[in-house]
């Protein structure tokens, strides 16, 4: 059973590469979430630049500048920053070191329960609170070209998903490893621990754009909810903006509408 690190409201998940300030999934680059993690296992003793240097760019060079912005980036991803260093603290000449408080705990017993009877599949372990995996949107445009437009979509979708703190939402790292694979949303349900799974796809034309999405129940395979944008290119991407927020929440809303 792997760790979990728990501090101020924050958790940090090693196995799925994941921080989240209490329900929220916290964006962090891979080598932000490196340092981090590396801070908190060698919480007990300062580590010295050289130590974070080997532990975390596997003793690469680096310079001052890079190591600060990079601690930085953690101390903000956490909350705390170089004037406060509630968390994280400099020590003069000699290092860092994280001084949060943390209490470890064991995946099992990281609020998950075990689903089982009629339609269910016994050893499937879910979080209490509803959790979802949005799976990579298929390109139906026909041309390789539209792959990152696809995948923009689908990270949009994610980030909005995520601002629901009643929603657990699958991190990236492990929906993507299931990239490609035909299988059922049973079985993605099962592997990933999620109840829920959305899948969709994109098909782009010059300017105008498909995008179709479906909520399925991962415990049972039944198709709970579909919607479908058909329009403009330039609408689909003001909807993703700040200015149709509301839009968002609605959609989001309604694809929790049979949340536990």
């Amino acid at each position: 059973m792997s760790t979990i690190y728990n501090f101020e409201g924050y958790s940090l998940d090693p196995d799925r590469r994941e921080l989240r300030d209490r329900d929220a999934l916290v964006s962090v680059e891979p080598q932000v979430f490196d340092l981090l993690q590396y801070l908190i296992r060698n919480r007990d003793h300062i580590v010295s630049k050289d130590d974070l240097i080997t532990g975390v760019w596997d003793g690469r060079v680096v310079s001052d500048s890079t190591l600060s912005s990079r601690l930085t980036a953690v101390r903000q991803a956490v909350g705390d920053s170089g004037e406060k260093q509630q968390l994280i603290r400099t020590i003069p000449h000699k290092g860092f070191r994280f001084i949060g408080e943390v209490h470890e705990t064991k995946r099992a017993d990281h609020s998950a329960q075990s689903v089982s009877g009629p339609g269910k599949r016994a050893g499937l372990f879910l979080p209490q609170k509803p959790s979802i995996a949005v799976l990579p949107f298929a390109n139906l445009s026909g041309d390789p070209d539209q792959e990152y437009f696809v995948d923009g979509i689908t990270e949009d979708i994610i980030t909005a998903l995520s601002q629901f703190r009643w929603l657990s939402v699958i991190a990236g790292g492990s929906r993507l490893a299931l990239d490609g694979r035909a299988i059922d949303a049973r079985d993605i349900g099962h592997e990933l621990g999620v109840g829920y799974v959305l899948d969709g796809s994109v098909r782009k034309s010059e300017n105008r754009v498909r995008i179709t999405a479906r909520l399925i129940d991962a415990t049972t395979g039944i198709h709970l909810w579909a919607s479908r944008f058909d329009g403009k290119l330039d609408d689909a991407l003001r909807s993703s903006g700040q200015g149709d927020s509301e839009r968002r929440r609605g959609y989001c809303a309604e694809a929790g509408a049979g949340r536990d």
